[in-house]
């Protein structure tokens, strides 16, 4: 049974990377802003960003400010007009952007923006600071708003509980749908998902109703004589890949939080569950990628250099590997085999791509649900049927192609070249198998130990496929070689 609210749209699918809408106002405003901070005098400079701010949005500045250099983006957020405004801008601009402001703005201030925040939002936030000041800005808010914000902070960060706002409309079982609407209306400050939940007298959840049954039922009606069962809830330490999958097969509009009592602490909306499909992309990329940093930040290039260089290492030591393995078969083959070594390039090519179009199947089907614990077998089997398939069929191009290479004259093989084509044909099918068993296994040995499997298709393993291909290809080239030379 699919719970399914017809009130909430499929999530929008990834589009092609293109120059959005969005973005060229990004690209527009930034311009502007650039143009407005090198004015020649600070009175004009200053008239020329309060023009900006007033004819755009804070969210848009959030996200134009990002292009500017760290320095400059102070400037813009103190010359937005007024709190709600700055507190807007805060919540949507950058990490980077919040810690250049940081620097700023006196612990007071902060304290103001975090105050009129809401709890999840503020968590956010607070994020870029440092612990010891986080603690005296937590000390400094009032107590009630200070508690809700520690009480998200001892979670996992990519936790439900990181996910939920605690604030929402909840009522219980015997309140009528008069109450609850009046209610609401007298509490415009907290949002207004598409469910309002009912619960018992000890805060456990009965059930939730569709807000539109707020205008639709009669006014006298009980809620628990409009409700509908909650199927599906989480607790504040499942994991954002749990909530998201559980949003995305139901079309759940809000999705409530339950402690181990069954008690309603928060509800996940669908903003939410965007942004953490926006942050689980940015990481899965950055892996596949073979580095952790923030690939949309502005970050100084050093810092970039540093995030990447440990990932890259491996890269750097594969290739070492590969050259002392080409040295050692080299010094071991027939003259006759000596060449062998100009189609190195080709065995690593051909069986990287096929391993790394493999594991990046996999991690696709890991991610999004279509390979269950049962069916990896069969998806391992099925990979590595493809990959054999591919080399076989690819090997004898390419003992076609040597036998070409030799006829036409563009390499000699000597007296045999079609022994020659069928030692290389085989090494690239031996290759291709190898680096398929690797791609294929890599991911759920990754994700067997915790370890996000889109690491699969990064550097290491890439560097690890080519090593094992290439020992691979000369072994079968060694022991073929066997068949047709005397050595």
């Amino acid at each position: 049974f699919k719970e399914h609210d017809p009130d909430v749209e499929l999530l929008p699918a990834v589009g092609p990377l293109i120059d959005s809408r969005t973005s060229h106002l990004d690209d527009l405003l930034s311009e502007r802003l650039s143009s407005a901070l090198h004015s020649e005098t600070s009175l004009i400079q200053l008239q020329h960003l309060a023009q900006i701010a007033a004819e755009h949005t804070p969210i848009d500045l959030a996200y134009a400010v990002s292009r500017l250099p760290v320095d400059a983006r102070p400037i813009v957020y103190e010359n937005l007009p007024d709190w709600e405004a700055r507190i807007d801008f805060f919540i949507n601009t950058d990490r980077n952007t919040r810690a250049a402001i940081y620097r700023h703005l006196a612990d007071e201030e902060i304290r103001e923006l975090i105050q009129q925040m809401p709890p999840d939002e503020a968590v956010g936030v607070l994020e870029n600071l440092s612990p010891k000041r986080l603690k005296l800005l937590l000390d400094a808010l009032e107590l009630e708003r200070a508690a809700a914000i520690r009480s998200l902070l001892c979670h996992e960060r990519h936790s439900a509980a990181r996910l939920m706002s605690p604030e929402f409309f909840a009522f219980r079982l015997e309140e009528t749908v008069s109450q609850a609407a009046a209610f609401i209306r007298d509490h415009a400050g907290i949002e207004l998902t598409k469910r309002i939940f009912v619960i018992n007298d000890a805060g456990e959840l009965q059930g939730y109703i569709p807000v539109r049954s707020l205008i639709v039922c009669s006014r006298s009606l009980t809620m628990q004589q409009v409700m509908q069962p909650s199927l599906h809830q989480v607790s504040p330490e499942a994991s954002r890949e749990e909530v998201v999958d559980l949003v995305e097969r139901y079309k759940i509009s809000a999705l409530p939080v339950v402690d181990e009592n069954r008690r309603l602490v928060g509800v996940i909306t669908p903003e939410e569950v965007v942004e953490a499909l926006e942050a689980m992309t940015d990481d899965t990329i950055g892996q596949m990628a073979g580095t952790l940093e923030n690939v949309s930040s502005d970050e100084p290039l050093f810092k970039k250099f540093v995030a990447r260089a440990p990932w890259l290492v491996v890269t750097l030591v594969g290739g070492l590997i590969n050259a002392a393995s080409m040295a050692y078969f080299q010094g071991i083959l027939s003259p006759w085999l000596a060449f062998l070594v100009n189609f190195v390039p080709l065995i690593t090519g051909m069986s990287g791509n096929i391993g790394v179009v493999c594991s990046t199947v996999l991690v696709r089907g890991l991610a999004i649900g279509t390979i269950s614990a049962k069916m990896k077998g069969d998806a391992i089997t099925k990979e590595i049927i493809i990959g054999a398939l591919t080399g076989l069929i690819f090997g004898l191009f390419c003992w076609g192609g040597v036998y070409a290479l030799n006829a036409f004259g563009v390499q000699e093989f000597g007296a045999n070249p079609l022994a020659i084509g069928a030692i290389i044909s085989a090494g690239l099918f031996g290759a291709c198998v190898t680096a398929t068993v690797l791609g294929a296994i890599s991911p759920f040995i990754f994700a067997r130990i915790g370890v996000d499997p889109a690491v699969a298709s990064g550097p290491i393993v890439t560097a690890l496929n080519d090593v094992l291909s290439m020992i691979m290809y000369f072994i079968i080239a060694q022991g073929m070689s066997v068949l047709f030379f005397s050595l």
